[in-house]
């Protein structure tokens, strides 16, 4: 236990640094979409591709995978059936909605707590996989057909090819099905820039917290009360009785597919509603709350669980 909460306070601190920095303007106020992209596009890519390269196998496509999709499938469908019985909520909402309450904050965040928390990044790349080649292609599709009518076969296809995340996770995975060990000076550059990227992220993070108003009125109080309940709370019980119950998972591994669950929205959420100009509050305040609810969240579940 007292790993877990060094852990958080590791993270919790850096985080702290971004907000700070933030709020005394020094990196200038482009320096949360410059960061960001840095990380997206270099260090968190380098960082998938040498875990990956590296990682167990057998660890990877373990029971974790499945625990994951049903907890995430299960919290998104239940949005997607109250919000449209009970408030009859158009496709383009439903489908920001959905992913608010089962998208998981797996790069900024997961990839944090599982290098610092679980104490194995590569334990969050399945989810990452799972979230970029299934959930958001399909997501996609429904919003470009819903909001302007019309289907882009294309885009919906080489949307994967496109994701330098993917790109580098699929890479690294080939690496490590043939079995083949990279020379030092060949994996080395990856290792260096990947260890820029979990304190990038984390600095991202905390400067996109300064100046943020949450729950305005006419923003969906109540979707996003419905996406903040599923995410924070009903997720990861769902995950502890799939994965205990079903798979017969316990320690580290029911400790694992738990926490993971409880990971906050994903900012990729909001990314996917400004681009098609649906329910950004929506996604936007679950995004945030979800991420204030994390820790003591995460606390409880480390008290109850940790091995």
């Amino acid at each position: 236990m007292a790993g877990v909460l060094i852990g958080f306070a590791i993270i919790g601190s850096v985080i702290a640094v971004g907000y700070v920095v933030g709020r005394l303007g020094v990196l200038g106020p482009t320096a949360t979409v410059v960061l960001g992209r840095a990380a997206f596009f270099v260090f968190l890519p380098a960082l998938l591709f040498s875990v990956m390269a590296e990682a167990d196998l057998a660890e990877l496509f373990s029971a974790l995978l499945p625990v994951s999709a049903i907890a995430a499938l299960s919290c998104m469908l239940a949005f997607v059936l109250l919000a449209r019985l009970l408030w009859r909520r158009g496709a383009p909402a439903l489908t920001i909605g959905a992913l608010a309450s089962g998208y998981v904050n797996a790069n900024n965040i997961g990839l944090p707590v599982a290098a610092y928390v679980i104490g194995d990044p590569t334990l969050v790349a399945p989810v990452i996989l799972l979230q970029l080649v299934v959930f958001a292609p399909i997501a996609l599709t429904i919003l470009d057909v819903t909001t302007s009518g019309r289907l882009s076969i294309g885009r919906v296809l080489t949307q994967p090819v496109r994701n330098p995340l993917i790109i580098a996770s699929v890479l690294g995975l080939v690496v490590a099905l043939i079995g083949v060990d990279l020379p030092d000076p060949v994996v080395e550059p990856f290792r260096l820039l990947g260890a820029a990227a979990v304190p990038t992220v984390l600095v991202v993070f905390g400067l996109s917290l300064h100046g943020r108003r949450i729950l305005e009125p006419g923003s969906g109080r109540r979707d996003v009360l419905l996406a903040v309940i599923l995410k924070s709370i009903v997720m990861p019980l769902v995950a502890w009785g799939v994965g205990a119950l079903v798979f017969g998972l316990a320690g580290v591994a029911l400790f694992t597919v738990v926490v993971l669950a409880a990971l906050p929205t994903a900012q990729n959420v909001y990314t996917y509603a400004a681009r098609y100009q649906t329910a950004m509050p929506l996604a936007r305040d679950s995004g945030l709350i979800t991420t204030a609810l994390a820790v003591p969240i995460l606390i409880v579940i480390a008290a109850i669980l940790a091995p």
